[in-house]
């Protein structure tokens, strides 16, 4: 397929979230069909995560001075951190903690990710966080949604109402788009193919979908694969599903530079884009396509002369930002008061 073909289907995926209408046809049902089957089959024969994520929630940076700024993570398994053992290991964690190194600030972190979670979950996830007092979200969906057979429209349209709701709100949003399913080993060719296809358009209409919402989004497909697939072993847990604590340092050093920027800390956050490392400005559909083929690929609107559109849609700035792993991972610090109000809540229980 063409790259002016694929970003208009992306555009069609995310105008259809937009007002309401699509489907994704026999052929697409069918393939999903076969493709949820494998899915379930592989699960069957491999072994599953023991007990639940690690609990993240928690101060992080608690060297530093200042009023702590709050992130909230969001979003299905790979935002919880199911795979691992440690709350250090967490993308959450690596998040919170990388950031207040640059920002020299404390980081409160609050986590309503839920193994399982599809698009349509973020809501919930979003009203429990919001009275937090948030500066930025950081979203992982999208692998669910391709797995459950849901129409990419409706997907993407949950996903654009969620980042819409926190941005009006004045809260930063950074969003790493669906992984590519591809890499899974128990799915075999050509299911394999089709798992790599689905995510990928998936990714590229969520990439549409939250930059027009006004968020900011980081390609987690493209920049994934080669490395899960060169090194299953190490990037993946047991369960051959998950990312080991390997690799959620690599997505999140992959996030980690834009939700810096989007906060306004850090070197990169008022430079121009470097046409030495292929950044620019384009199109929002062609850049929403060049970001799924791309590793770590971050896509912001930006305007041209004034304005926000061209012939062919939004502009928006292309990065490809260096990649940057938290230097100090950490467990957190339970504030006691939060301590208290959840003991609390247990024992009325």
């Amino acid at each position: 397929m063409s790259a002016l073909s694929q970003a208009s289907q992306a555009r069609r995926i995310a105008l259809g979230a937009a007002y309401g209408g699509g489907g994704i046809g026999l052929l697409g049902a069918v393939l999903a069909g076969l493709l949820v089957g494998q899915a379930k089959y592989a699960r069957r024969i491999i072994p599953r995560p023991n007990g639940a994520p690690p609990r993240c929630d928690g101060l992080y940076g608690t060297d530093f001075d200042g009023e702590p700024l709050t992130l909230a993570i969001i979003g299905d398994s790979g935002a919880a951190g199911l795979g691992v053992e440690l709350a250090r290991e967490t993308p959450g964690a690596l998040l919170a903690a990388g950031l207040a190194q640059v920002a020299r600030r404390p980081v409160k972190l609050v986590c309503a990710a839920v193994v399982g979670a599809e698009s349509q979950h973020l809501h919930a996830q979003v009203e429990q966080v919001l009275p937090h007092g948030l500066d930025a979200v950081a979203i992982l969906i999208g692998g669910n949604d391709v797995t459950h057979r849901v129409k990419p429209q409706v997907a993407v349209g949950h996903l654009d109402m969620v980042v819409r709701t926190l941005v009006g709100l004045d809260i930063q949003v950074v969003v790493g788009t669906c992984p590519d399913l591809g890499t899974i080993q128990p799915i075999q060719p050509p299911l394999r193919w089709v798992a790599r296809r689905s995510s990928r358009q998936l990714a590229a209409a969520q990439t549409i979908a939250v930059v027009e919402a006004g968020g900011r989004t980081v390609s987690l497909g493209d920049l994934l694969g080669p490395e899960f697939a060169a090194r299953p072993d190490q990037m993946f847990s047991a369960d051959r599903f998950h990312p080991s604590a390997t690799g959620y340092a690599s997505a999140a050093a992959a996030m980690l530079p834009s939700l810096i920027a989007s906060l306004g800390y850090g070197d990169e956050a008022a430079a121009a884009p470097s046409r030495a490392r292929g950044e620019g400005v384009k199109p929002l559909p062609q850049a929403a396509v060049e970001a799924v083929d791309e590793a770590g690929t971050e896509l912001s609107a930006t305007a041209v002369n004034g304005r926000e559109r061209g012939a062919f849609g939004r502009w928006v700035e292309l990065r490809h930002r260096i990649r940057l792993f938290t230097g100090s991972p950490e467990d957190p610090s339970v504030d006691q008061d939060d301590a208290d109000g959840e003991a609390a809540v247990k024992g009325a229980g």
